[in-house]
């Protein structure tokens, strides 16, 4: 019994941190193959608005247009599309 809790109290923080450091590690990788920090996206979401568990509305910025997009298990659907808005500058 005494074994089993002496690899217990050794092994569990040694996944957690194997766990911990994993994670860490993919959001490294996933930021550098990212696009770089400076550069210019194509595709900017510009607002969300779930309207169910499995539908969503978004607005999608491509250029200088604005699309609104229907979002669901079956895909993705174009509602309408206008010009883009100038963006509001904050007082």
């Amino acid at each position: 019994m005494l074994w089993y809790l002496l690899k217990l109290i050794i092994l569990l923080p040694l996944i957690g941190g194997m766990i911990w450091g994993s994670l860490k590690l993919a959001q490294k990788l996933q930021s550098r193959l990212g696009v770089a920090p400076g550069a210019a996206r194509t595709v900017r979401v510009v607002e969300t608005l779930m309207l169910s568990p499995t539908q969503r509305l978004a607005v999608l910025e491509f250029h200088g247009r604005e699309i609104l997009v229907a979002m669901s298990r079956g895909g993705l659907t174009r509602l309408a599309e206008a010009p883009a808005r100038e963006p509001e500058s904050k007082p």
